[in-house]
């Protein structure tokens, strides 16, 4: 009887911490957001849902991303801050999809100090940053030079360049590691890079201003938001053809699939003077949208954690961060951050 009393107590600890730690996991972590407009790297506490630090970054952070294992973060600069003063006003980052003349650096933030540590140069504007899945390798795309920098994340520098469209802008990597897929913001298409030969291998014809590529997990689709067809492309990552093209809100931005592969959520930016004001949620299996969030204005930047509940999206006009409860499709939070908050990424 006491032997099996004690083998119950042991049960029900294990339980206990099982779920505390399940708990844990589910509201620990932090949100970075890519301040455009103020030269910062904003931090939230995903659990409370409040701005907890503000990072001072290079002359305008267009986009930012938490490395897999979340100890780093990468942001793209383009200059030093010093540095706006002199530049002429019209040259000046103002939160949009614009190239700019001089080169750019992506900057180290260490995520458990949030202290930067490193500065790489890369090309020309770069615009957005993926980490590759087993840490060793990032991609930037340069907007202003149409190419893409390949950096080894030990040695933090540039170990290769790769030519690809117009105005590269919004880049991720396949599920399966594979390839690297660069929305092209100008000519209207997505270039596939062989990840191991770290060369283009096609060129697809998506649509007019594709601004950034989303993956379902599964690898089964790939999703391009087409900022200047208020709609979403389709792809087939097998036949590398657009399937089909799902109306969504004004200027589409950024698109980012839930863990289990069931949605797919597009951030309407819409133009400062009709800005858009919601994130549009396509129902995966019926390809359709599902569902209307509304948001602040300008949504632009959107990730969702790893557990599928929350999804965080940047404001870009409103200075904030919508949380959303993926769920109950509402918003339950608004996280006042920089000015002009644009790329934002969920550590684990």
């Amino acid at each position: 009887m006491i032997t099996s009393h004690i083998k119950s107590l042991l049960v029900a600890t294990q339980f206990a911490v099982l779920a505390i730690a399940g708990s844990a996991s589910a509201t620990t972590g932090k949100v970075y957001v890519a301040d455009e407009g103020a030269n910062t790297v904003s931090v939230i506490d995903a659990a409370g849902f409040k701005q907890t630090g503000s990072i001072p970054v290079g002359l305008g952070p267009h986009n930012v991303q938490v490395s897999p294992d979340g100890k780093w973060v990468w942001v793209t600069n383009n200059g030093e801050p010093a540095k706006a003063a002199e530049m002429p006003a019209k040259s000046m980052p103002k939160a949009e999809h614009g190239a700019m003349a001089g080169a750019g650096a992506v900057w180290v933030i260490d995520a458990s100090t949030d202290a930067v540590v490193a500065k790489v140069p890369v090309g020309k504007h770069p615009a957005h940053v993926v980490v590759a899945d087993d840490g060793r390798t990032a991609y930037i795309t340069n907007g202003g030079d149409n190419t893409v920098s390949v950096v080894d994340t030990a040695a933090r520098r540039v170990v290769g360049v790769i030519a690809v469209g117009a105005s590269p802008h919004g880049l991720r990597i396949t599920p399966d590691g594979k390839q690297v897929w660069v929305a092209n913001l100008k000519d209207g298409t997505v270039s596939v890079i062989d990840a191991e030969g770290q060369k283009p291998v096609a060129h697809i014809a998506a649509g007019k201003g594709p601004a950034q590529v989303g993956f379902t997990p599964d690898g089964r689709w790939g999703f391009v938001s087409l900022s200047g067809e208020n709609k979403v492309a389709v792809i087939d990552p097998v036949s590398r053809k657009v399937i089909r093209k799902i109306a969504v809100g004004p200027v589409p931005i950024q698109v980012h699939a839930t863990p289990d592969s069931k949605l797919v959520l597009v951030a309407n930016q819409g133009t400062p003077k009709k800005p858009g004001t919601t994130v549009s949620v396509i129902d995966v299996g019926s390809m359709k949208v599902a569902g209307t969030i509304t948001t602040g204005a300008g949504a632009h930047g959107v990730a969702v954690d790893q557990e599928g509940r929350y999804a965080f999206v940047t404001n870009t006009y409103t200075n904030t961060v919508s949380v959303i409860d993926i769920a109950n499709r509402k918003m339950v939070a608004t996280v006042p951050v920089g000015r002009g908050p644009n790329g934002i990424s969920v550590g684990p």
